[in-house]
């Protein structure tokens, strides 16, 4: 991966309400929900470190209170939380709310139940060889 081309920063998109996941989300977020011995949020939140990404935008809402104790706990990415617990606000939503959190520079945005597995080489990596930020969509003109 080229070095500064491929975004710091990242949305990640944990607020859900996890209905479809009951009775595991009754009494926790999905994004603390377990696959492989580790919860959904740190197999995301693994990726990105791995991927060079040094801040993540985590949005909260369902079950705030556990998410906020949790991610206290990372020591090897920066993570910023954008707080919903007042409303749910969805994909959308949710980005403009965490917008004065995530900077102006370009974001990766990833949703809590995104597990990449990748062959040789990481997935996130792949996706950093192909990311040029020439050919892509500049954000500001579109926010």
């Amino acid at each position: 991966m080229t070095a500064g081309r491929f975004p710091k920063t990242a949305m990640v998109m944990a607020a859900g309400l996890g209905t479809r996941l009951r009775p595991l989300t009754d009494h926790r977020p999905k994004p603390l929900v377990e696959v492989a011995g580790r919860a959904l949020v740190d197999h995301v939140l693994d990726r990105l470190v791995e991927a060079g990404v040094e801040t993540a935008v985590v949005n909260v809402h369902h079950f705030a209170d556990q998410m906020v104790a949790h991610l206290a706990r990372r020591d090897d990415i920066r993570i910023k939380i954008s707080d919903e617990r007042a409303a749910l606000l969805d994909s959308g939503g949710g980005i403009a709310h965490a917008r004065r959190l995530l900077g102006d520079d370009p974001i990766l945005v990833a949703n809590i139940d995104s597990l990449w597995a990748g062959g040789q080489t990481p997935p996130l990596q792949t996706l950093g060889q192909a990311w040029d930020p020439e050919i892509m969509e500049d954000r500001k003109s579109v926010v």
